[in-house]
């Protein structure tokens, strides 16, 4: 099997050091490895991506000295292809309408932030046909139907990380519990939850090993369960350590003092990058 990675970031910022370190983890094993790493482009949110932040994105990456193998894909060219899959989950009977606050919706749909509990949805709409599927109404995942149409069927996915480290196989009781009915998409703004367009691109483009940040391992699960409904095989993860600040806290778009471009503009080498996340 070739080892095949990538770097997925979101265009809605400038690249920091925790962003750096990821790409370059990433990066430095597809080398090690002989294998590839691609660069991707996680665009579905169309009113905070800009174009600016991927080309400064990719001028930082190039900066590093990091180089990636074929052309890099981004989701929002990718949109029918999502809208397929979920009209395949529509076919199995597992998805319904769901009217709830579009706030807190629009939050399901994004990138889970650490320290922010994933509430579990309280089954509001969870009565409702996707025949009553009016506009603006999300899509919801039906977990219950889903994990019964897996039956016996194991939702297994090993982890290569130091922290989390093994074969792990998801429980559906607990996945009940703590994860729920998730939204997958708002139909009719083409917003889909960047968990479900992550998933789907990892598969076609061939990905081996995905690299990524601990603090996305919880939401691992549901990508598992997502794909293996497709009948899948999902890829090897490796979880990373987080880069934080002074006061332990992770780095985020909204710390611009940690941007790589900053430290670019006051004189800093790409090994200074390396040394300031630990990778000297």
């Amino acid at each position: 099997m070739t080892f095949r990675t990538r770097f997925a970031p979101s265009p809605t910022g400038p690249l920091h050091l925790g962003h750096a370190y990821s790409a370059i983890v990433a990066h430095d094993m597809a080398r090690a490895a002989g294998g590839a790493f691609l660069v991707r482009m996680e665009d579905t949110d169309l009113q905070r991506s800009k174009p600016e932040w991927d080309a400064a994105i990719l001028d930082d990456l190039t900066w590093l000295g990091l180089t990636w193998d074929g052309p890099i894909l981004r989701q929002s060219e990718q949109l029918d292809d999502y809208n397929k899959h979920l009209d395949a989950f529509e076919n199995m009977g597992l998805l319904y309408p769901c009217s709830c606050s579009r706030a807190d919706i629009r939050a399901a749909l994004a990138a889970p932030q650490e320290g922010v509990a994933h509430d579990v949805y309280p089954g509001t709409c969870k009565s409702r046909d996707m025949r009553d599927r009016k506009p603006g109404d999300a899509l919801r995942l039906h977990l219950d139907r889903a994990l019964a149409r897996l039956g016996d069927q194991p939702v297994v996915f090993e982890e290569i990380g130091d922290h989390f480290k093994g074969v792990h196989r998801i429980d559906p009781d607990r996945a009940l519990r703590e994860i729920g009915d998730v939204v997958l998409s708002r139909k009719g703004e083409e917003i889909i939850a960047y968990f479900l367009a992550s998933a789907l691109d990892d598969v076609s483009q061939g990905i081996t090993h995905v690299v990524r940040g601990e603090d996305l391992f919880e939401f691992t699960q549901i990508q598992v369960l997502l794909l293996t409904l497709l009948d899948h095989t999902p890829p090897i993860y490796h979880h990373h350590r987080l880069i934080r600040d002074d006061a332990g806290k992770r780095l985020a778009k909204r710390d611009d003092a940690r941007a790589v471009s900053k430290y670019r503009a006051d004189g800093a080498t790409p090994q200074d990058i390396r040394r300031m996340v630990g990778l000297s």
